[in-house]
């Protein structure tokens, strides 16, 4: 069952609102965004740590309340965020 997660947040180039949209379909995800609301999504795009929190954060709220999120999904997530390659000053 494919599942979809829908946010907003701010374009680190522009300072716009943008439309972002990660999706699991046949155990893998991606993540597209949108400067505008009814536009074409752009594929294609590189998640970052806050995304993947964000991610995380909405699976574990489904999860909860029985849409469509099994324990697989919420540990996927949770193991790409635990190997998530740390910055060198963080490290120390």
């Amino acid at each position: 069952m494919p599942i979809e997660i829908q946010w907003t947040d701010e374009d680190p180039e522009s300072g716009e609102r943008r439309f972002l949209c990660a999706e699991k379909f046949a155990r893998v995800w991606h993540f597209k965004w949108r400067l505008k609301r009814r536009t074409n999504w752009t594929k294609g795009l590189e998640p970052t740590k806050e995304m993947w929190e964000h991610v995380l954060d909405s699976l574990k709220r489904r999860y909860w309340r029985r849409e469509g999120v099994s324990d697989e999904d919420v540990a996927d997530v949770e193991r790409i965020l635990k190997n998530w390659p740390q910055p060198r000053d963080e490290e120390e």
